[in-house]
């Protein structure tokens, strides 16, 4: 049977603590309908206590999602924890994401604290938002350099008193994905309560490994994963949502599945894209421009024999329209005589070839060969064979 995985989408939190990057509140509203049409599970849609203009979102966006959980952040706090409740107040499914430091490293240089004291403020903060609210998160930040059995001390007395949710960030991204997978498991095993709560996923990609360590942490059993629309974040960005979704959806033998309408990922992309300002780098996975595009004449010969030879995903089911083979001085007389035929010009073997040096002399001037040039090139044809 498979396992359902929760997406937790934190592009207008963490997403937006990207350099450059503010998105006002009629946007944020455009951005959380669209994710509540893509599917996911949680909307994260800020910090209320950071800015007036935080709190407005969090109040304009609870009035205008109907079925995800919306979701405040806070830290281990009354105060913030207050200002939470009241934003969330119009909220038809609410959860505070409460938490607090739980590496030495935090412990010592942030809080100046020790276990103890942070072991009894994280309770404290739970017991308090449950008073408001029934669906508490509870966040130990960087649990990826924290001490294990510390860790599932401070899972165990949290879940205790309350949390629904535990989440164990790799907040600087340190983690191998053999380690991380294994710190999860280690909670599975080690937390006597774990049952009474989620394990969440949230990854940062700072050595570029926040999709593998998100997939190990499902793997060894979270249940939730914490992501952004393209990978947007902190530093190097966090988990890229369409990344996580895709894989799962790739490899059905994990037997984990999501509630994500992917046909809509392409969309989504584009919109937060747009809005953000945080341009998508071409080869970005599943939603670069060159995702899905082909230029080496070995695989777009592949290519046009069959798909499946160079693409594992059908783009259609990402919501991009089709492959594309693009014309350079790479390509070879397969992929220029298929190119003729879409722009309606059907050539023989012997003509492709006859016109292949002049297409060869065009592409390392022009370095990709739109339409425009197909033309000139079929003129040239007619020319060759008066």
């Amino acid at each position: 049977m498979d396992k359902r995985i929760y997406i937790f989408d934190t592009t207008l939190r963490d997403g937006e603590q990207v350099p450059g990057c503010k998105l006002n509140t009629p946007e944020k509203v455009k951005i959380a309908t669209l994710l509540e049409a893509l599917g996911v599970d949680v909307i994260e849609a800020g910090f209320p206590i950071s800015s007036p203009g935080d709190f407005e979102s969090i109040v304009a966006i609870s009035k205008a999602i109907k079925y995800p959980t919306v979701c405040a952040l806070t830290r281990a706090l009354k105060g913030d924890i207050d200002i939470a409740v009241s934003a969330l107040a119009y909220a038809k499914n609410k959860r505070i994401h409460t938490g607090i430091g739980s590496s030495d490293n935090h412990i010592k240089y942030k809080f100046n604290s020790t276990r103890e004291k942070i072991l009894e403020q994280g309770v404290s903060a739970v017991k308090y938002a449950k008073q408001f609210v029934e669906d508490i998160e509870f966040y130990a930040e960087d649990a990826g350099r924290a001490d294990l059995p510390f860790l599932a001390q401070l899972i165990e007395a949290v879940i205790a008193a309350g949390a629904t949710v535990v989440n164990i960030p790799d907040t600087t991204g340190y983690c191998l994905p053999s380690e991380y997978g294994s710190k999860i498991k280690y909670l599975m095993d080690h937390v006597k309560n774990i049952d009474k709560a989620i394990i969440s996923a949230h990854c940062h990609n700072d050595l570029g490994l926040a999709t593998a360590n998100s997939i190990a942490g499902v793997m060894n059993g979270a249940r939730q994963i914490e992501c952004t629309i393209n990978g947007i974040g902190e530093r190097a960005g966090n988990t890229a949502l369409e990344e996580v979704v895709m894989i799962l959806k790739s490899h059905k033998e994990l037997n984990l599945t999501t509630n994500i309408k992917t046909e809509k990922i392409f969309e989504t992309s584009q919109l937060v894209s747009d809005y953000t300002g945080m341009s998508v780098q071409p080869n970005k996975a599943i939603v670069g421009a060159n995702a899905f595009a082909h230029s080496s004449g070995i695989h777009q010969d592949g290519m046009i024999k069959n798909k499946s030879t160079y693409e594992i995903i059908d783009p259609a089911d990402v919501g991009v329209k089709d492959s594309s083979i693009i014309l350079t001085a790479r390509s070879g007389r397969a992929a220029l005589r298929f190119r003729f035929e879409q722009i309606g010009v059907c050539l023989s073997l012997e003509e492709v070839s006859e016109i292949y040096s002049h297409f060869l002399t065009m592409a390392d001037e022009k370095k990709e060969i739109d339409n425009t040039d197909l033309e000139i090139l079929a003129q040239k044809i007619k020319n060759l064979t008066l």
